[in-house]
């Protein structure tokens, strides 16, 4: 299991800066959410994901929306009026969000370089009291109270959306 690294320790000193609670959960590297659903034990409330993508304006977008969500992406970058969306790829991910696939998390809008990544959050998602999400690494998850989120991506006023994510038909 990881030890704290420097970046959460960055993470964790802003929750107490801005008065956000939160309670983390130490585990091995969980790349997907079905390791996740495996492996994480009884960490309670709603298991999220988070996805990176970019849009056909150049935009990047994180989409954020519970686990067993099956995201239309093609409804929702109409909904969103952004063309088209597509994933970014593991370098564009580094370089913006300064974590690895499988850590994408909301919380990686602490890196200086994701100011302007927008960001779309399920509403539905939201209707749970604790989210959990990786500390910026997949080797622990953080539950964090829902209007502690929203209260965390307004501190640096990245430009964001609730939304009611559409799924797809299957």
């Amino acid at each position: 299991m990881a030890e704290i690294n420097e970046k959460e320790v960055k993470l964790f000193n802003l929750f107490k800066l801005i008065n956000i609670n939160t309670k983390t959960y130490r585990h091995k590297p969980l790349f997907t959410v079905e390791e996740s659903q495996k492996l994480r034990g009884e960490i309670p409330g709603t298991h999220c994901k988070t996805l990176f993508l970019k849009d056909k304006k150049n935009n990047f977008w994180l989409v954020i929306v519970s686990e067993e969500k099956k995201i239309d992406l093609n409804s929702l970058a109409k909904q969103l009026n952004v063309g088209r969306f597509s994933f970014c790829s593991p370098e564009i991910m580094k370089k913006i969000l300064n974590v690895e696939p499988g850590s994408v998390t909301p919380f990686a809008i602490i890196s200086n370089s994701a100011r302007n990544v927008k960001i779309a959050i399920d509403g539905e998602m939201l209707k749970s009291n604790k989210l959990n999400y990786h500390p910026l690494h997949n080797e622990a998850t953080t539950t964090i109270n829902s209007k502690d989120l929203i209260k965390f991506i307004s501190y640096f006023k990245n430009p964001y959306k609730i939304v009611e994510v559409p799924e797809k038909n299957l």
